[in-house]
């Protein structure tokens, strides 16, 4: 009796020790989580300089699908809820709200895993859209315009990230990771450029990781 129980405890201690299942060619993961969007601190100037911007945080549900082309390497598609974040000069105060969908795709490589923890690293595309921008009656004050005439043109750009995933089970995982995007954002005010946002933000992202 006493060899049979130290025979399972001694099974038992080598599953957990063993390392996790890599995830092959044609496997899926799909990523439910929450993320941070944190954008950089200086956020450039408009209208030559007069009104230095600060764009505020956001925290949104976020969902990532992957798909693996070949073992450990895949590339994955990140999508979120509408960000909304809070536009404000400094001096003045907020002046307009934004919402924009930020989808980004990656090519992601997954390192070999010798225990339940995996890192992985990613480069990518993204594409930012802008949309019900107003002013707020302060903003329309300030610049002496009409709610809608604030606009945020899309933006292109790289993207990269790191990240690292803890087994939990041999198809589920807890995730954690950042990325930084590059968003830059041409501004017009009653269709005249008055200069570029540079939002660029960091992203911070925490999710619950399925594996198919």
């Amino acid at each position: 009796m006493t060899r049979a129980l130290l025979a399972a405890l001694a099974t038992s201690t080598a599953l957990m020790a063993a390392p996790a299942v890599a995830q092959d060619a044609g496997d899926w993961t799909i990523g439910l989580g929450l993320g941070y969007v944190m954008p950089k601190d200086d956020n450039g100037s408009l209208a030559n300089g007069a009104f230095q911007i600060d764009v505020g945080d956001s925290l949104r549900p976020t969902l990532t699908g992957e798909y693996f082309v070949y073992e450990n390497l895949g590339i994955e598609l990140l999508a979120a809820w509408p960000f909304k974040h809070s536009i404000s000069v400094d001096g003045v105060g907020k002046i307009a709200d934004t919402t924009h969908l930020p989808p980004t795709l990656s090519l992601v490589y997954h390192f070999a895993n010798t225990s339940a923890w995996t890192p992985y690293v990613g480069v990518g595309v993204n594409y930012t859209n802008f949309y019900d921008t107003n002013l707020t009656n302060l903003g329309q004050v300030a610049l002496e315009t009409g709610k809608n005439a604030l606009k945020l043109d899309s933006s292109w750009g790289v993207a990269g990230m790191v990240g690292i995933d803890y087994d939990v089970s041999p198809r589920g995982a807890v995730r954690g990771e950042v990325r930084y995007i590059d968003i830059n954002t041409d501004a017009t005010l009653n269709g005249v450029p008055i200069g570029t946002v540079n939002v660029d933000p960091w992203v911070f992202n925490v999710a619950y990781v399925f594996k198919f």
